[in-house]
C-alpha cells in the first residue's frame, strides 16, 4: 500500500527513494489524499506513525488547515492548543 501511495503521491521521486522517507509519504497523503486514501494510511501504517510523521513534519509539508485537523483528528492537541507549524531554519 506505501508503495502506492508512494507513486500517487510522491510522484517526482522513484518508489525506492520515496519509501526510503516513510513519513515523508504520510505527511503528503495527510495533505494531498481522500478520506478512502487517509482511512487506509491509517490502516497500513497505525495511529503511532501518523503522529509521528506528524511531529516530525518537514517545514512546508502540510498547510496550517492540514496541521490543524491532524493535531485534532490524532488527539494530540486540545483545542486552542496547536502547536505552531514547523517553520524552515533562517540563515
Amino acid at each position: 500500500m506505501l508503495r502506492s501511495f508512494a507513486r500517487r503521491y510522491v510522484w517526482w521521486l522513484s518508489p525506492g527513494a520515496a519509501l526510503a522517507r516513510p513519513n515523508f509519504i504520510a505527511t503528503q497523503v495527510m495533505e494531498m489524499g481522500d478520506y478512502d486514501d487517509v482511512l487506509a494510511l491509517e490502516a497500513t501504517l497505525g495511529r503511532e506513525a501518523l503522529v509521528r510523521a506528524l511531529r516530525e513534519a518537514e517545514a512546508g509539508r502540510l498547510s496550517e488547515r492540514s496541521w490543524i485537523y491532524w493535531h485534532h483528528r490524532l488527539g494530540v492537541a486540545r483545542a486552542g492548543r496547536i502547536p505552531p507549524l514547523p517553520r524552515r531554519a533562517s540563515r
